[in-house]
Parts: structure tokens; sequence; C-alpha cells
């Protein structure tokens, strides 16, 4: 095997003859094509080593090469050709086909700082399609696998025309869903398709618009679930949000402004957030925060892992703007899970009620002064026969002669739990079940009392 030096300006000449090396071992020096060759017998020990730095020094008096011997040149030239000797010194060492190993120098033409324009860094042609990396080729698999099983959901409403009691049914709104399983169920916020008289539902790669039908939802937590007759339907995998972790990457596909299956993506930025449902007031918990784009549109659609599985239920963002700031919130697939399997094998929607009409967090402030903030929660009223009536809860009463009016209890407590407000006694009530014994301590003038309540069950049922 040889080493092929390239020549290095015109201080490389035509060079013949045999010289021996500084070590004692027979070096070859040939001229071929401008290239000189030494033979193996003594690059051998060089391949051995880590080249660091290539000595050499050339007459163009004889035809002659000798690394040993000292250069007639000035000390300006010497310099400069130390230096280029050292610049080449991170040479390339490449099997060459038969015996030759190349160490390739830079041209006399070529500079020995490559520029941007230089063929070495910008040696692409034009129209050449960009090469992926692998993080890049990860999220494009991604979004190509998920895309089929997210939904284009339109929410269309009669309106009536102010000039005529002709009713038109109009698109008033759109949003994002998701394929559940494959016997036509797609999950998607009750938000996007509340009020809506007719629904249709498009698929990406599918031209046909689907009619799709309420089967039921859950207000206070803001999932709904429809029914869409398309075939070869195609569901999204399920993940599992209780294993989240502050900073794990997260990918968002929506219909933001309309603009169809779009991706976002970003990082889990929060967890167990509390998010008040926009249709009840209710606490949804344990939600997910997360920087990723969620505008518009997007309100519905999956938030998956890097795996592409279902993590949660993009639902709403925090913006003075309405678009998005950097703070979206979604629900997390745990929870959204039991909804889900409710409403598709039962038909209807449970949850644990104490029966009692509550007063709005500001009103007893307001009927008891600075006394009143976060002191508990006033309850108005108590429907007869539901479980806090059958346990002794008193109401607020009005006086209809005098319009005085006498406060009811003021709930302070539900079992271990303080209760300062309305969002910390519901919290407390969605981690009881149906049919449970709770304690109420409740402010009853001036005395607290205990008050032992049986959980009663809210229904929602849906049509089949």
């Amino acid at each position: 095997m040889a080493l092929v030096v390239a020549s290095v300006a015109s201080s490389l000449v035509t060079v013949a003859g045999t010289r021996p090396g500084p070590r004692g071992g027979r070096r070859v020096v040939t001229r071929v094509d401008n290239r000189i060759i030494l033979r193996d017998d003594i690059v051998a020990p060089m391949r051995r080593a880590r080249v660091s730095i290539f000595r050499a020094s050339f007459r163009d008096r004889d035809g002659r090469v000798d690394d040993d011997e000292p250069s007639a040149a000035s000390p300006n030239d010497a310099a400069q050709r130390i230096t280029a000797a050292l610049l080449s010194a991170s040479v390339l060492l490449a099997s060459a086909p038969g015996d030759a190993l190349a160490i390739a120098f830079p041209n006399a033409t070529e500079t020995l700082f490559p520029t941007e324009a230089s063929p070495t860094l910008m040696n692409i042609p034009d129209g050449t399609p960009t090469k992926l990396d692998a993080e890049e080729t990860d999220n494009v698999r991604l979004f190509r696998d998920a895309t089929p099983s997210v939904a284009f959901i339109t929410n269309k409403q009669l309106v009536q025309s102010r000039y005529s009691l002709d009713a038109t049914e109009t698109p008033v709104g759109a949003g994002t869903g998701f394929v559940w399983d494959d016997k036509g169920h797609v999950v998607t916020n009750f938000h996007v398709v509340k009020g809506a008289n007719e629904l249709s539902v498009t698929f990406q790669g599918d031209q046909k618009t689907y009619g799709a039908k309420l089967l039921g939802y859950d207000e206070d937590k803001d999932v709904a679930v429809l029914s869409v007759e398309k075939p070869e339907l195609r569901p999204i995998p399920l993940g599992c949000s209780s294993t989240l972790l502050v900073g794990q990457k997260v990918f968002a596909i929506g219909n933001p402004f309309g603009l169809d299956h779009t991706l976002t993506t970003g990082i889990v930025s929060g967890l167990g957030r509390e998010l008040p449902s926009g249709n009840t007031g209710r606490p949804i918990l344990g939600v997910i925060q997360t920087d990723a784009a969620i505008n518009p549109g997007n309100s519905g659609g999956p938030l998956l892992d890097s795996r592409g599985r279902l993590i949660g239920v993009n639902t709403a963002i925090y913006s003075p703007s309405g678009a998005s700031a950097g703070v979206g919130f979604a629900l997390p697939v745990d929870n959204v899970k039991g909804i889900v399997e409710q409403i598709i094998q039962f038909g209807r929607v449970t949850r644990p009620v104490l029966g009692l009409v509550l007063a709005p967090d500001g009103a007893l402030r307001q009927l008891i002064g600075e006394n009143g903030r976060d002191a508990g929660v006033l309850v108005l009223g108590v429907p007869e026969g539901g479980p806090a009536a059958r346990a002794g809860i008193v109401g607020t009463v009005r006086d209809t002669l005098r319009g005085d009016i006498t406060l009811g209890d003021v709930i302070v407590r539900f079992n271990d739990e303080d209760v300062k407000n309305s969002s910390d006694l519901y919290r407390a009530l969605d981690m009881a079940r149906v049919g449970q014994e709770v304690t109420l301590t409740v402010r009853r003038g001036n005395a607290k009392v205990e008050v032992n309540v049986t959980l009663g069950e809210k229904v929602t049922k849906f049509d089949a």
C-alpha cells in the first residue's frame, strides 16, 4: 500500500529515487501524475501511529526530496511552508484502491480556510431534497400515522334572519375530534358540539363529509362522544397521563382557525392544573399544561406523546388576545377514558351529588362583609327529597313580608378537607363516590355543626 500526497502549490516538483529513512528504513520515492508515492516499507509504522503532524521540506534543485535536509528558502518561505504543513496535518487517511493510501492536501488554487461559498461546504445542487435528521423523521412519521385518526368537526345551527322568520342552518363553529375505537366513536370537547342542530365530520384524504350524531356528553368535564358511520376508522392508541413528566415532548394535532390537520409541538410545561369548565363552572382537575400552540379550532383534538399515543384532549388556552400565548391546557386521558366508557357502554354519565343549591362565591362576602371572604360556601336552597334535605341541611330563607334574609348553613368542611369556596367543595365531591356517607361541617348561626350526608346520584341519560 502506498501513501499518495497531493501537491501543495508549485514547491512540489518532480522527484525520483531512493533515500534512506530517518530510522533506517528504505523510502522509495517516485513521481506518478504529479503525486509523490512513498512505499509500504516505511509508511507502515506511520499507519500504526496517530498522525498529528506531517513534516516535509522539499528541494527543487535536483528533483530530490529529503525530510532531513534543510531548505534553502527564505525564513518567510520556510514559515509559510511549515504553516501549510501543519494545517495539512489534519490528514484524511483513507484506503484507496489497490495498495494506495491517500492523504489529500489543498491545491494551490484553493484556500486553506474554506469560505461559505466553498464547494467543501456548499456542494449541494439546487432542488436537492432536504435530508431529514432522526428527530425530523420521527415527527413526520408520527404525523403521518396519527392524522387519519383526527376529525374536522363542524357545528351547524339554525339561525333566524333578523329580517324574516326564516331560519337557516349555518356553520357557527368548528373544532377537532379523534377516533376512539373502530366502532365509529369520535371524542371531542362538549363546547365544540354544544347547541348543534347538525354535526358534520371530515377526515384527511377523504373528500366525503360524514354526518355525526351526539351520543352523549359530560358538560362538567367538557367531554362529548359522537357516532360516525364511516368504514375503516383508525383509532388513536391510548397512552397514560398519570406518568407524564414536566419537560416531556408532546404533539398537538388540530384544525386551528379552520386550517385542517395542523401539527404543533412543545413540551409538558405543567401538571395537576385546575381548570373551570366553560359549561358549568365546576373545576376540572389534573389538567395538563403545555406550550404547544393551541388556538381556536384545536379544541377536542389529541395531545400525543413522542410515540404517537393519546395522553390528553386539547381543550383551552390562557391568552389575553384569544390566540396562543404559549399556555394551553389538555384534559388528561386517564380522566377522559372513564367518562367515554360510561357513555358508550351505558348511555349515561353518573356523578355523586349532595342535592344542594349553592350561592355564588361572592354572595357571602356581600351579605356579611369582609368576614365572608373565603369563609365557606353558602347554601341557598335544599331541594326536597334530596340527600341534603334528608340529612337536615338548612337553606337560606327570605322573609316575604319584611324582606329580611336568614342565612342558611355555610359549608366549611367536607370530611377532612377545608372548604373555602365552591371549587374546594366540588373538588372534594369529585373524589367521592355515589352512595358514600360523608361528613359536612357547617356554620349554622354562631355554632358549627357536623352533618352526615349519604351522597346521591346525578344521572345524565342519552337517547339510544
